[in-house]
């Protein structure tokens, strides 16, 4: 009996993840070319099943041996992951070739180590380590384990993270070794006035910490949002150590300082002038300042002046405040749209504001606000109230309150959002010394769905509820291009409102946009919510982007009829 040497496939100490093994048996084993197997089997197993091993062993007594087929069956062997080395060993008797594979099982799996993880907890990684819960460790199903563990961090955002090294100790300890992919360092280009912190504040990445996309993205949407910008990209790079990357951040500046003048004539001012200076990047800063001044006739005293510090420490405490002293004529409507007066009202006064961040969406504010209105003079149209003391008693004077909002925003775009939502509730609380004592409650929701490639639906509710005694300035309007279009401005007053919106949005050309609503709203005084009541309107509107700014132009049709709006800003 002649016993042919033994043809092994050496698995490492250290557990290999690849299964892509080439066998190569050496020349010794020509000798079994062509001849018959006896017998086949398979030695070495203490926790293995043998049916388990054999039933992957394609020879099988009777079989012409070849080296290919022997071949086939050791990477099956191993292929079953049970095993780090497998022996073939070749005997022949007179009927032939008896075949014995030899295999050395891997260790029982006793203990799981996680190194090198920061942003996943070791807890989580672990409930991805399947493999050994049978009793020994599975090289194939680790090798899932281990795919699986990078895509849930890939799901979580951090593309780079990989399982760079996977080891097994004789003692059976497995050690998963985490390289989660590091941001090394943000370049940031293309800015020539804003200062390089004013972006680099927004990200919510940080140099030294694992790369995560989805905060990437984030971050330059928060950056967009600035409304510094008309562009904003990222780039990555490749950073200095291996899987590490340079966020690149290419913004386009857009102007955001803003000037201008203009004047008028009437038979009481004479001849009025108005000069309007701002900027929404003061410096470079982010900071946002705006001066408005009306000059000549009865007019000299009207100005008012606001600042708003997006940044005040690093917790990104905000502060705004604005000081005014403004005459200008208003209207008030009967509920049917008639006109009931005609007056000029000086507002005065000051308000400060202050937020703060709660999590990645939501934001907190207080506002303190001091305001007195006056009645000034009536305007020789509708009822005049200029001796009827009643009426200014209960609609003019000093009104300080404190309001507490909160708001939610995940919009995508806050000037032109296609997804997300927008949730906000104030609670203002009137009194403190002042000549009105009222609370009022205020709750809008926004949402905003994307449909095809670049239309958009945008819906929004508005409740709102007052008790006590309320100044005209205080309560609830509806009516004109912000909430009711096809009605006059403020045409329904009181202290329950409801008012509801629906648009589609679609692009027309270039950075023109067309839109078709409807709008649903009214505001009571002193009743309940009267659902059979509410007012409607439907209609059609274009929004231009402009060198000065937002401006959207709607034409709404109404119960009585209808009315073209024309106004700046942006759209809700």
């Amino acid at each position: 009996m002649k016993t042919i040497k033994q043809c092994k496939f050496l698995i490492a100490a250290a557990i290999v993840l690849s299964m892509a093994v080439s066998i190569v048996l050496p020349a010794y084993a020509a000798d079994i070319e062509g001849k018959t197997a006896t017998a086949v089997t398979v030695t070495g197993l203490n926790q293995v099943a043998e049916s388990t091993v054999m039933g992957v062993v394609k020879i099988r007594p009777g079989d012409a041996l070849t080296a290919d087929k022997v071949k086939q069956d050791m990477q099956a062997i191993y292929d079953l992951g049970y095993f780090f080395d497998v022996v073939a060993n070749f005997t022949e008797v007179p009927e032939g070739v008896k075949v014995v594979y030899t295999v050395m099982e891997n260790p029982k799996l006793t203990d799981i180590v996680v190194k090198g993880n920061n942003k996943v907890p070791v807890d989580k990684i672990k409930e991805y380590v399947t493999t050994g819960k049978e009793g020994i460790l599975n090289t194939r199903t680790l090798n899932a384990n281990v795919r699986s563990i990078e895509d849930y961090y890939h799901d979580q955002g951090y593309i780079l993270a990989k399982v760079s090294d996977v080891a097994m100790s004789p003692a059976g300890v497995l050690t998963l070794t985490i390289n989660e992919g590091v941001l090394e360092g943000i370049v940031v280009k293309g800015n020539e006035k804003t200062k390089s912190n004013v972006i680099t504040r927004e990200m919510k990445v940080k140099p030294g910490e694992a790369f995560n996309v989805k905060d990437a993205r984030r971050s330059m949407q928060k950056v967009y949002n600035l409304g510094l910008f008309e562009d904003v990209n990222m780039k990555l790079n490749p950073g200095k150590e291996p899987n590490a990357v340079v966020l690149e951040a290419n913004v386009v500046e857009q102007k955001t300082g803003m000037f201008s003048i203009g004047g008028g004539y009437s038979k009481a001012d004479g001849m009025v002038g108005i000069i309007e200076v701002g900027d929404n990047n003061f410096r470079g800063t982010g900071d946002k300042v705006k001066l408005h001044w009306e000059f000549g006739g009865a007019s000299d005293r009207n100005y008012e002046v606001s600042y708003t510090k997006p940044w005040l420490d690093s917790k990104q405490t905000s502060l705004s405040f604005s000081v005014y002293n403004m005459t200008n004529e208003y209207s008030d409507y009967n509920t049917d749209g008639s006109l009931n007066t005609t007056y000029d009202r000086n507002r005065k006064g000051f308000e400060v504001t202050l937020g703060r961040p709660d999590g990645e969406y939501a934001q907190n504010y207080i506002t303190l606000k001091n305001r007195k209105d006056t009645w000034v003079e009536w305007q020789d149209e509708g009822t005049d109230y200029t001796n009827d003391a009643t009426y200014q008693k209960e609609n003019f004077g000093l009104t300080r309150s404190v309001t507490l909002t909160r708001v939610f925003d995940s919009r995508d775009n806050v000037y032109d959002p296609s997804e997300g939502t927008r949730l906000s509730v104030a609670a203002e609380f009137a009194g403190l010394g002042g000549d009105f004592d009222f609370n009022k409650y205020t709750v809008e929701g926004r949402k905003y769905y994307k449909v095809g490639h670049s239309q958009v639906i945008a819906a929004r509710l508005t409740a709102g509820y007052a008790t006590g005694t309320m100044p005209a300035s205080g309560k609830f309007n509806v009516g004109g291009s912000d909430t009711l279009r096809g009605y006059k401005d403020d045409q329904f007053e009181g202290d329950k409102m409801l008012a509801a919106s629906a648009e589609y949005r679609f692009p027309v050309a270039g950075k023109v946009q067309g839109v078709v609503f409807t709008d649903v709203a009214n505001a009571w005084e002193g009743e309940g919510y009267k659902l059979n009541d509410l007012n409607y309107s439907v209609g059609v509107g274009l929004r231009l982007t402009t060198p000065i700014g937002p401006v959207r132009i709607d034409y709404g049709q109404g119960k009585d009829g209808g009315r073209a709006h024309f106004s700046f800003g942006g759209q809700f």
